[in-house]
């Protein structure tokens, strides 16, 4: 991604869905609607009469990495994201405004026909015996990477294998392609509909959209200025 120019401000929405449809009902809301010249194939957009805002149209989780990384002024996405992102990815940013929309939890969710298995103490001892037992360790399938290992290493357990998930997570441990998943859901029905049931102390994070602005450095006065207009207008809402 190119260096902002000066006097620029660098927004990222989500690109599609109902993610892009409530963050442009949000900033409309503010009195800044976003507009999106180039139709929905088109990765550029603006807010009329508000040159000095750049809008980007990315997926969800690029808005996060990219955050962090400082290539953003700021953008909407899940704080999930950018815990997933990196380890130090909630110290890169400042959640400005949660946004009441996009809730889910990431959580950890076994079979339910693992009846002794509640509790991630429970699936720590399974882990530990599991490669005696079966011949390998216990397969987790996830999208949510750096969140798993966090949170397995916290709770000590080190004999699993992640499975990175690029389809459908929920059907993994269905299909044999994991033993179990680390997954986000806000209801939980479609856990219930594969078989599975999130562990009692299996809530990893809590999330939702949110509107997050980087911890750039080398912001100067003018964009800094430019920065609290924009943060400004949902405040006053």
């Amino acid at each position: 991604m190119s260096a902002k120019p000066e006097g620029e401000i660098i927004l990222a929405v989500p690109s599609k869905g109902r993610l892009e449809e409530q963050s442009r009902k949000v900033f409309a809301d503010a009195g800044l609607p976003i507009e999106r010249p180039g139709g929905a194939r088109s990765y550029q957009g603006k807010i009329a009469g508000q040159s000095y805002i750049v809008v980007r149209f990315l997926s969800a989780g690029e808005i996060a990495r990219e955050l962090v990384r400082g290539n953003l002024d700021m953008g909407i996405t899940g704080t999930d994201l950018i815990h997933e992102a990196s380890r130090n990815g909630p110290d890169k940013v400042i959640v400005a405004k949660a946004l009441g929309f996009g809730q889910a939890d990431v959580v950890v969710a076994v079979p339910d026909v693992w009846l002794d298995v509640s509790a991630m103490s429970d699936l720590s001892d399974v882990a530990a015996d599991f490669s005696s037992r079966h011949g390998r360790w216990l397969r987790v399938a996830t999208k949510y990477v750096n969140l798993t290992r966090r949170c397995f290493a916290a709770h000590g357990i080190a004999e699993y294998k992640i499975v990175e998930s690029l389809g459908a997570t929920e059907a993994a441990p269905a299909s044999g392609a994991a033993d179990l998943i680390v997954d986000i859901t806000s209801t939980g029905s479609t856990l219930k509909a594969n078989g599975l049931r999130v562990l009692e102390d299996g809530v990893i994070l809590k999330s939702e959209a949110s509107l997050v602005v980087s911890r750039t450095r080398n912001l100067s006065e003018r964009r800094q200025a430019l920065l609290d207009r924009v943060l400004g207008a949902f405040r006053a809402d």
